[in-house]
This record gives structure tokens, C-alpha cells and sequence, in this order.
């Protein structure tokens, strides 16, 4: 039976894996693109866009996966990318997609790295995350665990790997409070994790952080790099990245603003003008929170 039930997992997961949109950004880089849907079975917690840039001494991947299982789909598509382990591992931020799957990696070999505010987001919310996706993906979670960071930093990180350099960089909470972008310049190319949504509206939770949000993109964009793999949706540029996320979030706190300035509740919050931004997906769900979230940030400002 146990062979069968191995045999079986070795057979579906080149089907899941075929979830991930691979695209080469720059020579041995790639983003790896997952669905822009909600997370379920099928996807097993990938529900974003991952990074790959594999070198002379080994791979750094760009977010681990949003379970050990998502993980192991992960790594399904790195084995067709490259012959190099992955030996590196970063965390972009507390999301369940920028961690839970740490513990499939560590047990692989690799070295987990994330700033310290990730880690103490991820240490607060793990366990809700984790009721969460047993709703959400089933016995997908199974085999999922905890697991933190080996090496963890305030500001910023730079490794170097087969001659690579990695520039981790966290400059202040966006969609969770410890969203860090990293760098790497032989690339030209900047993995920002969840500080840039692309196609995709962008979520503000109780956790995040729209003031703090819009400073990090200037941050990330003043590096100005080529090429950009957004936390959600395909590799892009600088310019598409600020309409899709920084024009959004200006908008965000000049309407709420204004709501506040002449007297509006949060109710009357999910009314402001954000008809610029319907053509990113998932706009009917999200907008409306957004707007009252962001209200909740701003009212005692």
C-alpha cells in the first residue's frame, strides 16, 4: 500500500506542478508564477510568485511555498530548471506562501533567511495561518510545520553564492510587517515579494501597513532594476509595478483622506473612487476592505 500511496505522489506531482508559469527573467533566473486564485487543493498554498537564480555553487530560491507539499511542487519545477541544489532560501515576509513551506527546504539542506519582523509575524500568526489552510487545501497541509529562519536581519543581508551577490533588504512594513525585497544585481533583477502586486489587486490587512507600503516601493524602485518579479502575477518592470500597486495605494490614502477630512465614517469608507483600478483581478472582493482598512490605519494618524 505504501508503494502505491508513494507511487501515486510521484505521478501527481508533475500535474500540480504544472500550476507554477515558469518564465526566465535574466540568464539562470526565473519567476515562477502561481495562480492569482485563492489558495485550495489544487495549488496547495502557491498562490504567488516565486524566484529562482541558480549558480556555479548552488540555487536561491525566493520563497519557499505555502506548505510542505507546495513546497515539494516547487521543487518538482526547480529539478527541470537547473541541476544545482537550492542552498538558500529567502523569506520575503510573514504571507503563508513566504514560510510554511521552510521546513520541506531545511529538511533538503538549505539555509532559511528572513528578517526579524518576518519572523516575529510569522511567530504570531502561525497558527492562525495554519487553521486557515486546513480549510482551504485539506490533507495538502499535511505534513506542514513550523519552521524559522536560520539567519535572520533588522535591515539588511548580503550573501554572496558561485560569485552571485544577494541583497536582502526590509525597509518597512507593506502588505506584512516585515516585507523585504532582495537584489541581485548581476541579474538586474529585484524579487519584491509582497511589496508589489501585479494584475492582481493587492490586499491591505490589519496587519499591513499603507503608509510604511508606499515608502518601501521608492525604496525598491530607486535601485531601478530591469527586471522584477512581483509577489503575485508575471514578471514585469518598474513602471507597470507603480500602476499597479503604488498609483493604487496613493489613491487608497488620498480618497480615505479626504472620507476622514470631511467627516465620514468607515462605512461610507467602501464608497471612494477606486474605478481606476477595476481592470486588476479580484477588485469586486478586495476593494471595499481595503478602503475600511485603510481607514482603520489612517483615522488616528
Amino acid at each position: 500500500m505504501l508503494r502505491l500511496i508513494l507511487l501515486f505522489v510521484a505521478l501527481a506531482l508533475p500535474a500540480r506542478a504544472e500550476i507554477l508559469t515558469v518564465t526566465q527573467v535574466a540568464p539562470q533566473t526565473w519567476a515562477l508564477v502561481g495562480p492569482m486564485e485563492q489558495r485550495n487543493a489544487q495549488n496547495l498554498g502557491n498562490n504567488a510568485t516565486f524566484g529562482l537564480v541558480a549558480t556555479d555553487a548552488g540555487a536561491v530560491l525566493v520563497d519557499p511555498g505555502g506548505s510542505w507539499q507546495g513546497a515539494a511542487m516547487i521543487h518538482d519545477v526547480v529539478r527541470n530548471l537547473t541541476d544545482q541544489p537550492v542552498t538558500h532560501v529567502i523569506n520575503t515576509g510573514g504571507q503563508d506562501h513566504r514560510w510554511l513551506g521552510n521546513g520541506y527546504w531545511r529538511a533538503q539542506g538549505a539555509t532559511i533567511i528572513a528578517s526579524s519582523a518576518a519572523v516575529a509575524d510569522q511567530q504570531a500568526r502561525a497558527s492562525v495561518q495554519l487553521s486557515m489552510l486546513a480549510q482551504l487545501i485539506g490533507d495538502g497541509l499535511d505534513g506542514t510545520e513550523p519552521a524559522f529562519a536560520d539567519v535572520t536581519f533588522d535591515s539588511d543581508y548580503r550573501f554572496d553564492l558561485g560569485g552571485v551577490r544577494f541583497d536582502i533588504r526590509h525597509r518597512g512594513g507593506a502588505h506584512t510587517p516585515g516585507d523585504a525585497y532582495v537584489l541581485v544585481p548581476a541579474r538586474d533583477t529585484v524579487f519584491t515579494g509582497d511589496i508589489v502586486y501585479v494584475g492582481r489587486i493587492l490586499g491591505v490587512m490589519p496587519f499591513s501597513n499603507v503608509k510604511s507600503w508606499i515608502e518601501a516601493f521608492g525604496q525598491m524602485a530607486a535601485d531601478a532594476p530591469a527586471h522584477l518579479v512581483p509577489g503575485h502575477g508575471p514578471a514585469t518592470d518598474v513602471a507597470q509595478a507603480k500602476r499597479d500597486t503604488l498609483d493604487y495605494l496613493v489613491n487608497l490614502r488620498a480618497r480615505i483622506g479626504r472620507l476622514i477630512d470631511e467627516g465620514g465614517d468607515i462605512m461610507e469608507a467602501p464608497g471612494i473612487d477606486q474605478s481606476d483600478f477595476t481592470y486588476l483581478d479580484q477588485f469586486e472582493s478586495l476593494a471595499g476592505r481595503n478602503a475600511q482598512a485603510t481607514f482603520e490605519q489612517m483615522e488616528w494618524e
